[in-house]
């Protein structure tokens, strides 16, 4: 693998995931099935903390009308989706720090049909989360949609975390042994790339080693969306650990 092979690139940070989320398809599979059943199959999507683009990757397999609009901060990330994108006029990324309360300024459009990020907001606390869920209801257009699949941890069931982690801890060393590479093991990857060392190096300048952010319950997450000026929102999927939660403007 060499620094210009973007597929490759896009395929590896996928497998390096799926070792984290086992489900990961099947959670963007019903958050696509979703934004065809509210806004339609030729929707006008933001990819929020995009990373390397998976979201957009199969919400344009799916739906090739549709459009997207990429935002993030991490150099390494967006450097391969900007490679794997590039020529596809449907698809813009744009850089932007989402703490930032003039991050909005930077996208080519003041509304959209459809906001979706997935495992990308936990490394929020729930100040700066709750400030930006606020941003996006701005974003979103009356009747569209916003989705977010992520870490979300009722405090209120500790023995059934304990289990839940423990279990699933331990089908992830399984799969070790498998080849299956993890976070740090990847990241060594992109940095020893000739391409990819450079915007490495500044996103671990910007973001450090771990995401310190907080994990809200669902609950949390609806209640403040509804704060924030969505008429509807509650869970449309779950795993043992994970939610995806679904606003309606």
């Amino acid at each position: 693998m060499t620094g210009t092979d973007w597929a490759g690139w896009q395929q590896s940070w996928d497998r390096q995931q799926e070792w984290y989320m086992p489900d990961r398809e099947e959670r963007f599979r019903v958050m696509l099935d979703m934004v065809e059943a509210l806004v339609g199959p030729k929707p006008r999507v933001l990819d929020l903390a995009c990373g390397t683009g998976s979201i957009t990757d199969r919400l344009l397999k799916r739906f090739p009308e549709a459009t997207a609009t990429g935002v993030d901060l991490d150099p390494a990330l967006l450097a391969i989706a900007e490679g794997y994108f590039a020529g596809d006029e449907r698809v813009t990324f744009v850089t932007a720090d989402l703490k930032d309360p003039a991050w909005a300024a930077r996208l080519p459009h003041d509304s959209y049909d459809a906001v979706l990020t997935a495992t990308a907001l936990h490394w929020l606390h729930s100040e700066p989360l709750t400030a930006l869920y606020g941003q996006v209801a701005g974003l979103v257009r009356d009747g569209g949609v916003f989705m977010n699949a992520d870490h979300m941890i009722d405090e209120a069931t500790p023995r059934i975390n304990a289990a839940e982690r423990a279990r699933r801890h331990a089908v992830m060393d399984r799969a070790r042994t498998g080849g299956a590479l993890d976070w740090a093991e990847w990241w060594a990857l992109a940095a020893a790339d000739p391409v990819l060392a450079g915007p490495t190096a500044r996103r671990f300048e910007i973001y450090g080693e771990h995401a310190d952010g907080d994990t809200p319950s669902p609950r949390w997450h609806a209640e403040t969306l509804r704060t924030a000026g969505f008429g509807e929102a509650r869970a449309v999927w779950a795993s043992p650990s994970d939610t995806l939660l679904l606003a309606v403007k």
